[in-house]
């Protein structure tokens, strides 16, 4: 589990494509201090296994699935990338519950700068709008933020400084992908509530 916490911005310095999968090597050092084959870091919201680690890299392989429902495969070489570690048990909460599996896509529709902050308004999927609402949890690209405004097709949030600077929020421009994470609670609660009307 992650919390949408972004601990550093990484890069993506070689590609390997595959027949129906792709593997990339990811710099960052930060994330891969101590990291092991089979330990999990979240790549702009998604979840990865590392595959080896060597200095201030890894590699992870990326399936089809996760490149048809992802942004990953318009990833490339020197692409900046947001990278989180799983979050320990017992260590505080700081965003909010982020699974790393990936709902949608969404595109960077506008951006309004101001003095001390920015609004961006994210386009959004049909299917993932029921799960959006005003002030609740989304992660956009890994990163946890709160919903300013959310409409039929679209949803906005503001960025403090520091995320701009921090993540990969900061240089992304209108009609650049983003991945999507909507509240887990909000999917359980629907299909838990789904099930007890068909009991009726």
């Amino acid at each position: 589990m992650f919390t949408g916490i972004v601990e550093e911005l990484g890069e993506i310095t070689a590609v390997e494509t595959l027949d129906d999968a792709c593997r990339f090597r990811v710099r960052g050092p930060a994330v891969t201090d101590g990291a092991r084959h089979g330990d999990s870091i979240a790549v702009n919201g998604v979840c990865l296994t590392v595959v080896d680690h060597e200095g201030d890299a890894f590699t992870a392989d990326v399936m089809a699935e996760t490149l048809n429902r992802s942004s990953l495969g318009a990833l490339a070489v020197g692409s900046r990338v947001n990278l989180e570690r799983p979050t320990a048990v017992g260590a505080r909460l700081g965003g909010h519950i982020v699974q790393g599996h990936v709902d949608g896509t969404g595109e960077i529709l506008e951006r309004k700068p101001s003095e001390h902050w920015e609004l961006v308004r994210i386009s959004l999927p049909a299917d993932l709008a029921r799960y959006v609402v005003e002030k609740g949890s989304i992660t956009v690209d890994g990163i946890s933020l709160t919903v300013v405004d959310a409409g039929p097709a679209f949803f906005t949030v503001s960025l403090i400084p520091t995320t701009l600077a921090l993540t990969t929020l900061g240089i992304k421009q209108p009609g650049d992908p983003v991945n999507l994470e909507v509240d887990v609670i909000a999917k359980y609660v629907e299909r838990l509530l789904g099930a007890q009307g068909s009991t009726k």
